[in-house]
């Protein structure tokens, strides 16, 4: 494959100034124009050490299945290792009674883990942009989440899959979809077009062509910046808070009532998030948190509060657990 050395001067990624290109990395590849610009210019940066992961989500029959074989051979082009996986995505869903989107997301994690087990390799890179992340903030500010649920989406940040701990980077964070379009073209990279980014069944799509444009329409003016701007603040405070807090909760640990009731309600909102996400509790909201923290107030005569699924948090003997 040609290689241009000149690199696009639209991808200013001082990101990865914390990520040795000697070093080995994983990056995840749909076969789509964000991770092939991603994956281009990580190779025209010298990194030789990649892992090329890809998941088949079985959503799209022959068209997934040309997605694999076009990011394989690609990184056969690029002298590099590929790990091919396949998740039935639709199954998972249905058996979970979650939406595609979720499945989907949770089985590239679990995919994206098993790798980094079996690779020795535990970062990451993903090809998530500038605007994904103000979709992804304006989905969870509908959804009523809290600060941690508003600065979801980080340039760096560690999953817990399982028992294992992945760094996800996101070089691409600053960068909007327009930019990666030129560098596309500017590199002549061929990628593979998903035809459901065009449907507006999935929410993220619905927010991309219809909401955002009709507040724009309404503001009289852009505003993906202004949102991205919020989202990058509330990534910035909530990593200063979590330096604050306490190392990460272990699964089963029980909270002593009066050291919490004691600290700031901000803190106490922070505290029980990530206890709560310790306790591998699905989807963790602002609501839940406060029936959570209202289990704080002795006063209070009810002394526990359900969780998605089939649990509980219980307040007893001056402690609250889960169960």
């Amino acid at each position: 494959m040609r290689r241009d050395r000149k690199s696009y001067p639209g991808l200013q990624l001082t990101l990865l100034r914390q990520f040795p290109p000697a070093s080995p990395y994983l990056v995840g590849v749909s076969g789509g124009r964000d991770s092939i610009t991603l994956l281009h210019h990580l190779v025209e940066l010298g990194y030789r050490k990649l892992v090329v992961c890809h998941l088949d989500h079985k959503l799209r029959a022959r068209e997934s299945r040309a997605d694999a074989r076009f990011v394989e051979k690609l990184a056969r082009e690029y002298d590099l290792k590929a790990e091919m996986g396949v998740a039935d995505v639709s199954a998972l869903a249905a058996k979970e009674k979650i939406s595609i989107e979720t499945a989907a997301r949770n089985a590239r994690y679990r995919f994206f883990a098993e790798v980094a087990r079996r690779r020795r390799c535990r970062t990451i890179f993903l090809g998530h942009h500038a605007d994904d992340l103000a979709e992804t903030f304006l989905i969870n500010l509908f959804r009523g989440t809290g600060t941690a649920g508003l600065a979801a989406m980080r340039e760096v940040t560690v999953h817990c899959v399982g028992k294992l701990d992945l760094k996800v980077v996101r070089p691409l964070l600053s960068i909007w979809r327009e930019e990666i379009d030129e560098y596309v073209k500017a590199h002549n990279l061929k990628f593979r077009e998903d035809a459901t980014n065009r449907s507006l069944v999935p929410l993220r799509n619905r927010v991309r062509q219809k909401i955002i444009p009709l507040l724009e329409k309404h503001f009289g003016r852009p505003i993906r910046k202004s949102i991205w701007r919020a989202a990058s603040l509330a990534s910035e405070e909530e990593g200063f808070f979590e330096e604050l807090l306490p190392p990460e909760f272990s699964p089963g640990t029980q909270l002593a009532i009066e050291p919490l009731r004691a600290m700031p309600v901000a803190v106490q909102r922070r505290m029980l998030h990530r206890w709560l996400r310790a306790g591998n509790i699905p989807g963790v909201s602002f609501d839940l948190v406060e029936r959570v923290r209202a289990l704080l107030d002795l006063a209070n005569g009810v002394a526990k509060t359900n969780l998605p699924g089939r649990g509980h948090v219980r307040r007893r003997a001056g402690q609250i657990f889960i169960e």
